[in-house]
């Protein structure tokens, strides 16, 4: 009785084990680099070899779009613009919607060839008219980069095809950033949903065949971009929105087609299924006692800049904590709406969001008389305790 009693225990404490070990193995993807984000906030909920560099083939072309639309948001151009096709445009390989030079085509259509069909040609014709030259757009690549924090890429055309020396590289956190800035352009992603269609070129009609086919087969897809070379393998900047969660996956190096679009789905449920989107601080929300050294008022109320929504694994929202961190150098005077430091939500120490804390009134500096009488009441303070204590 005893030998299978301890039997059925070993029994058990073997498949538990090895339920474990499935669980940890779930998400251990097989492509080379991945990530999955919050679009919103940028809260990244999975990753693996995130910050390696890899070539990102046409998954560049999210930085082509992403400038154009900044162009065109500025007013600096216009999707309705003629755009002259150079001969360097045409001479592009690759993807392609075969344009010729000296033809005159749409902004509005190159931008969409390139979101749909992938198109290189397109995409450099974008290039050229935005900056003047190619070069200067590839310039604006790099410094655009810069500033959005793509702290590990580095950029040499506009189409991601294949550069020597490895020079053309990013990460799959560095696309996601990317990616988060371009999914705020509702003309990209209405593009991007498209599965076929037809452009208007002069004297003949492009066919547009969408690259990414999990637009017609995952739930909420609508968008962004893939690539594929030899050297990067197959890779997918991928959003999908479900009520209120809009998520961001990047794979790169996959070994094929069907690989990358299996990973991507899978990254993406992993998200929609284990994830909800809660509303842990609302747009002012106040953090009461807040010091301000010299000032007339030496405490006052400070309020949360902005709704602040984290993503969480259902069921553990009571797990989660919040750290006021007010600025080192904080002193009077202060001004209504002036940034006094931020409140941050953590679960297991791990920092989900932030969120500003801004001040609630004006507070004026207090005169010197008043200072040097606070100095000493702190120092007879101080001192007393010395003596008692």
């Amino acid at each position: 009785m005893k030998k299978s009693v301890f039997f059925a225990f070993i029994i058990i404490l073997i498949i538990f084990s090895m339920i474990a070990v499935v669980e940890a193995q779930d998400f251990d993807v097989g492509v080379e680099a991945a990530i999955l984000v919050d679009a919103d906030t940028g809260q990244v909920l999975f990753e693996k070899n995130a910050d390696k560099k890899l070539p990102p083939a046409s998954i560049t072309k999210i930085m082509t779009l992403l400038l154009a639309m900044e162009e065109v948001e500025k007013g600096t151009v216009s999707l309705e613009d003629e755009v002259t096709i150079s001969r360097f445009a045409e001479s592009m390989g690759g993807s392609q919607i075969f344009l010729a030079a000296g033809t005159r085509v749409k902004m509005g259509d190159l931008l969409k060839a390139v979101t749909i069909a992938s198109a290189n040609d397109a995409s450099v014709a974008v290039a050229e008219t935005i900056a003047g030259t190619y070069s200067n757009f590839v310039s604006r690549m790099n410094k655009r980069a810069q500033e959005l924090g793509m702290k590990n890429t580095h950029f040499v055309n506009s189409t991601g095809l294949p550069a020597k020396g490895g020079e053309h590289y990013s990460t799959a956190r560095d696309i996601s950033i990317m990616a988060r800035e371009l999914v705020k352009y509702p003309q990209i992603l209405e593009w991007a949903s498209i599965w076929v269609d037809y452009l208007q070129l002069p004297n003949r009609k492009a066919m547009l065949v969408n690259t990414n086919k999990l637009i017609k087969d995952y739930p909420g897809m609508d968008g962004l971009k893939t690539g594929h070379t030899d050297a990067a393998g197959f890779c997918l900047a991928a959003t999908a929105r479900r009520d209120n969660m809009r998520l961001i996956s990047v794979i790169m190096n996959a070994n094929s087609e069907r690989e990358r679009e299996e990973v991507t789905a899978r990254l993406l449920d992993y998200g929609f299924n284990t994830f909800s989107k809660e509303l842990v601080i609302k747009k002012g929300a106040q953090v009461q006692n807040i010091e301000v050294p010299g000032g007339k008022k030496t405490v006052t109320v400070a309020e949360a800049a902005n709704d602040l929504y984290v993503l969480v694994k259902r069921g553990t929202k009571s797990s989660l904590t919040k750290k006021v961190i007010i600025k080192e150098d904080l002193k009077a005077p202060v001004k209504k709406g002036e940034i006094l430091g931020k409140e941050v939500v953590l679960q297991d120490e791990k920092v989900l969001g932030e969120v500003n804390l801004i001040a609630s009134e004006d507070i004026e500096k207090a005169g010197l008389l008043t200072r040097l009488w606070r100095a000493f009441v702190n120092w007879i303070g101080s001192l007393l305790k010395n003596v008692l204590g």
